[in-house]
């Protein structure tokens, strides 16, 4: 069997010297980060899960969603699909490439979800976005890197600490509702949930829904 080779598309490089690379093949298109898979086409059902099972815990009924890095788009797509038409979503992505990639090849994989309305796109670090907002979202979608306990990006690390928790809590209004996508079950960010003073429960999902698929781990987290 010839197996189609893969096609290079494009590089970025952050501030801290990570490297991404997008690349496709056969329908198939990877993100990687310094050699490393970061997410792709293939596999998005739980980047999915993130936005439904947080969203299924907010009462608010125009909700102000914030999402922490665009992604290909799977995990705003699906906060749109079952969001309200009053909802307001503010996507932070700090890397102009990935945002350029969204709107060039991977806008259709996601449909297209920067054209709603509802979407404001802010070309920023999620970090500084919360900072600066303080008890303005009803809920806090985080799907950056491979979660806290298996960060590829240097620059992502300081988002998972305790600094970057307090921030968060900071930036949820009353009764306000934090997911975190992980790729794995990480009981040092536990600890620091605890710490900062978040209830939480965590759910297990398929990467893809089929059997023997790798199992991702969502955390949704409130103030206590």
């Amino acid at each position: 069997m010839i197996v189609e080779p893969w096609v290079e598309l494009a590089r970025a490089r952050t501030a801290a010297g990570d490297e991404l690379l997008l690349r496709h093949r056969g329908g198939i298109f990877e993100i990687r980060c310094n050699g490393y898979d970061l997410m792709s086409n293939r596999a998005h059902r739980s980047e999915e899960a993130l936005a439904r099972l947080a969203l299924a815990q907010t009462s608010a009924a125009a909700p102000r969603i914030l999402i922490g890095g665009l992604g290909m788009g799977f995990t705003l797509r699906a906060a749109l699909d079952v969001a309200p038409k009053d909802a307001r979503v503010t996507v932070a992505e700090l890397l102009p490439e990935i945002i350029a990639w969204n709107r060039g090849p991977l806008a259709p994989l996601a449909g297209r979800p920067l054209e709603d309305s509802r979407v404001e796109l802010r070309e920023a670090d999620v970090a500084a976005v919360m900072e600066a907002s303080e008890g303005a979202y009803d809920v806090i979608l985080l799907d950056i890197d491979n979660g806290p306990e298996a960060v590829l990006c240097a620059i992502n690390s300081a988002l998972f600490s305790e600094r970057g928790l307090r921030k968060m809590r900071r930036a949820l209004g009353a009764a306000g509702v934090l997911a975190v996508w992980s790729a794995d079950p990480s009981p040092r960010f536990e600890e620091r949930l605890e710490e900062t003073r978040f209830s939480f429960r965590s759910e297990e999902v398929a990467a893809r829904g089929a059997e023997g698929d790798p199992r991702h781990i969502i955390y949704l987290a409130h103030a206590r």
